[in-house]
């Protein structure tokens, strides 16, 4: 991902980069809003869809919305989405990527009307005419939400903006604390760090011929040699986590101070559910705190960053954290840093997950592998602040 200080703002005149709610940034190029049809290729999810076919096959399926304008919406490579205006409404259409399963949505359902029943601002979903939470049509899964006005960036703006997400991610985590949902659909396995460090491994063995297979396993090494050396992290209960809390599935009330210092909701919420509060905030803070490009092999953990999204996050909880909470918050970062790292390297041999720039490198592998180097740098650099952490968790 190329890192910038890049604003996303989503509509139709939007000049500086894009308004509105979930763009799925992924810190590159943007999809026009001018174009009458939108092509996405991440993860074997290919497919031309036209504008006008999306609004005949999709929209009857709920009220009012007959003769609406159906435009792309961000350029994520994951859902496919899209932004429905009929009049001074706005509504926001995705096609879920297969990984997701349909089941997923009454999670989101759950979880958003327990936000809006506590006053929080969301995102909510848009129930057919038969009442349903999606349309499904063949094997594909489609479903309209509520448009929430505002911004979101790539990179932290300020330690006021820092403050804020963290804040917002405190008052999200207290409001779902006693929610009374059964979660289904969870995906396994994405944060289980033994199996990745074990997928590397098989990778590395079946793929000896492999045109970068020298300098994976030199990468290798040092990965699972960072691995033994880290502290577990204490064993805690899961709790409802929002799961992929990079900077642009945060929505902003503007794009200067004091709008861009307000954080006003999360969106996609596809991963919400029971998770490891040191891989939620530890994933976190690997976006959030880093001030270098995705694939610089030297690589800053900016810490006024970490100390004002930190202090956010505990004044707003309601609560203070066990010290084993604390724990997990110290070391979550460094794992979630090296558990990116090792995927990357994985798939550098591969070859079959992460998209890649063919603009900017020969082969899906070498993008792979300049990203797992970067992650690996942004580890050390992790590692490198434990001691200032440390203090500032009161460890």
């Amino acid at each position: 991902m190329e890192r910038g200080h890049q604003v996303r703002e989503i509509g139709p005149t939007a000049s500086q980069g894009r308004r509105g709610w979930l763009g799925e940034a992924t810190g590159g190029g943007q999809a026009s809003l001018r174009d009458s049809s939108f092509r996405l290729d991440g993860l074997g999810h290919g497919v031309d869809l036209s504008a006008q076919k999306i609004a005949a096959r999709v929209l009857p399926h709920y009220a009012g919305l007959e003769g609406a304008a159906v435009a792309p919406l961000g350029s994520g490579l994951i859902n496919q989405t899209f932004l429905v205006s009929r009049g001074e409404d706005r509504f926001v259409l995705q096609r879920l990527h297969p990984i997701f399963s349909a089941d997923i949505n009454s999670n989101i359902n759950a979880v958003t009307r327990r936000l809006a029943e506590l006053g929080q601002i969301t995102p909510l979903l848009v129930p057919t005419r038969d009442g349903r939470l999606s349309v499904v049509l063949g094997d594909e899964v489609w479903r309209l939400q509520t448009f929430v006005e505002g911004v979101s960036f790539d990179v932290v703006q300020s330690p006021g903006q820092a403050w804020a997400a963290g804040d917002l991610v405190a008052r999200f985590h207290r409001a779902l604390d006693q929610i009374d949902h059964q979660f289904v659909g969870m995906r396994a396995g994405v944060h289980d760090t033994p199996q990745h460090l074990a997928r590397l491994e098989q990778a590395m063995a079946e793929s000896s011929g492999h045109r970068l297979h020298t300098q994976v396993a030199d990468l290798a090494h040092e990965l699972l040699t960072a691995a033994s050396d880290l502290p577990v992290l204490p064993g805690l209960p899961g709790r409802v986590c929002h799961g992929d809390l990079k900077l642009s599935n945060i929505v902003f009330a503007g794009s200067t101070p004091p709008a861009s210092e307000q954080a006003l909701c999360l969106i996609d919420l596809d991963t919400v559910g029971p998770m490891a509060l040191g891989h939620e905030l530890g994933d976190a803070w690997r976006s959030w705190c880093n001030r270098s490009p995705e694939e610089a092999e030297i690589a800053k953990f900016d810490m006024e960053i970490f100390r004002a999204s930190w202090e956010g996050y505990r004044d707003s909880l309601g609560r203070p954290l066990t010290l084993d909470e604390r724990r997990a918050c110290l070391h979550g970062v460094e794992w979630i840093s090296l558990e990116l790292a090792v995927r990357f390297a994985t798939d550098a041999l591969r070859e079959t997950y992460f998209g890649w720039a063919s603009h900017r490198y020969p082969g899906r592998g070498e993008h792979n592998l300049a990203r797992a180097r970067g992650q690996w740098a942004l580890h050390q650099a992790v590692c490198a602040t434990r001691e200032e952490r440390a203090r500032l968790l009161g460890i």
